[in-house]
């Protein structure tokens, strides 16, 4: 067996291939990211023609969201056992027919259906990961697993690319309909994307792979689930990256029913509309319809509206809470991750506390807020997969599966707590307070720990050892 089939990353530098790993997989992370998402970005056009309720398309995404999660653990040891070549090629051609299915689609059960299959590609995160800690040095691992993360910028894909797409296809679509038109066009575009890129990273890739698990049992690569500290790193991640993927899909709706009477007139909508915008938000499907034909440049100017919501969303929260994950996997790897997690959780708290207050804020000062909130994710996302390679170096696949298996999970579990909460106490701002519980409970516990390991003078996984 060559040794570089078992070796674990050194601490010099990067290995040749290593480069090449990285950027194929973080490609292939951002394409299956936005596959992962497609029916929320779709989701007004596919409601529209197969007429579902707001329930069924609930039932959807949750379906798609469980699919990319429940799987990330096994999906990570496979990686470490088997290598990111494999794992990652198998993985993208399975994504391929439901993803092409999507396309032919009639009814919701058929759409359940490719849901629960192409939803698998959200398993890629954690296949990633393992692959670029198993190429990377420690001293460089904070910057590389950054930069793949930053394929979670594949949430907003859909929406920039679709218009242009759906505009460009006829509605009849090409060939008789084998490239059909409309939103139908983009699960085509994605599944051929999907064989191209599993040809890429299977030919492009390292033929001599890292396999950190291969011959170890797996009895013995479960073996860190046992410790504190992997679980503590669970809420972390879920306070950093399953909140955002909760958010990504609720605050457009925010900003709609409580910044659209003021963001009319700044967009420039007519006074008449502009005076009709409170009225409008507060309505759904027939009485929306019938108070946009009673008023004649009603329905392009709210088309508009919700554009431009969708835009400061995507750039001033998506776009930072994904981007920025580079520098924070470059400030661990030069400062460290634990002083980088504390400025994280302080930015949080603080935007978190003042989003949460009714204090009447203005959709500017609103939205500064949401753009730090979402920064402190984005580098945090980063700064907890540091921690995890650093703490075990030989377990990534395992520890970072876990980890982002129950992170995913708080995406659909946090939008499933603040309904009810929303509902009982009519404060829109709820949705912020559970995100500050979350974070105020996380950062206790990270302080806890660290404090432990000062005050007897022993490193942190030995605090930890004794914890279990």
């Amino acid at each position: 067996m060559p040794p570089s089939t078992t070796e674990t990353p050194a601490d010099t530098g990067s290995p040749p291939g290593a480069q090449r790993v990285l950027w194929l997989s973080t490609t292939a992370f951002t394409l299956m990211f936005a596959v992962w998402l497609m029916l929320g970005m779709l989701s007004i056009p596919i409601k529209n023609e197969l007429g579902l309720t707001d329930g069924q398309f609930l039932q959807l995404t949750i379906a798609a969201m469980l699919s990319g999660s429940l799987l990330r653990f096994n999906f990570g040891v496979w990686t470490d056992k088997y290598g990111g070549r494999r794992v990652l090629t198998a993985l993208l051609l399975l994504s391929v027919i439901p993803t092409l299915l999507v396309s032919q689609v009639t009814s919701f059960a058929q759409l359940l259906g490719c849901a629960l299959m192409y939803g698998v590609a959200g398993n890629s995160f954690t296949v990633g990961i393992a692959w670029n800690a198993a190429w990377f040095p420690r001293a460089k691992q904070g910057f590389a697993l950054g930069v793949f993360g930053a394929g979670n910028v594949g949430a907003s894909v859909t929406k920039l690319i679709g218009p242009f797409l759906i505009a460009a296809i006829p509605a009849a679509g090409y060939f008789g309909g084998v490239i059909p038109g409309g939103w139908r066009v983009i699960p085509v575009f994605y599944g051929t994307l999907l064989v191209v890129m599993a040809a890429a990273v299977w030919f492009l890739s390292p033929k001599v792979d890292r396999c950190p698990g291969r011959g170890r049992k797996f009895v013995e690569m479960v073996q860190p689930l046992k410790k504190f500290r992997v679980w503590e790193y669970c809420l972390h991640y879920v306070v950093v990256f399953g909140a955002y993927v909760a958010f990504s899909g609720m605050l457009p709706m925010y900003f709609y029913k409580n910044y659209a009477v003021e963001l009319a007139p700044m967009l420039g909508l007519s006074p008449e509309v502009s005076a009709e915008v409170g009225k409008l938000v507060k309505l759904s499907g027939d009485e929306y319809k019938a108070a946009l034909a009673a008023i004649p440049a009603a329905k392009a100017e709210m088309a508009y509206l919700t554009k431009i919501i969708g835009f400061v969303v995507a750039f001033l929260y998506v776009f930072p809470a994904s981007l920025l994950r580079p520098l924070g996997g470059y400030l661990s790897d030069v400062y460290g991750p634990r002083p980088v997690m504390i400025g994280v959780f302080v930015a949080m708290l603080i935007s978190g506390t003042l989003l949460t207050l009714p204090l009447g804020l203005s959709v500017v000062p609103f939205t500064l807020l949401l753009f730090v909130l979402g920064a402190g994710m984005g580098i945090g996302k980063a700064s907890v997969y540091k921690l995890i390679p650093d703490q075990f170096p030989n377990d990534v696949g395992a520890v970072g599966g876990l980890v982002g298996m129950l992170g995913a999970l708080g995406g659909i579990l946090i939008p499933l707590g603040v309904a009810p909460l929303q509902a009982a106490t009519g404060m829109p701002s709820v949705l912020f307070g559970v995100l500050l519980a979350l974070t105020a409970l996380s950062t206790t516990i990270y302080a806890v720990m660290e404090l432990s390991a000062r005050k007897t003078k022993v490193p942190a996984e030995v605090v930890e050892a004794q914890l279990v």
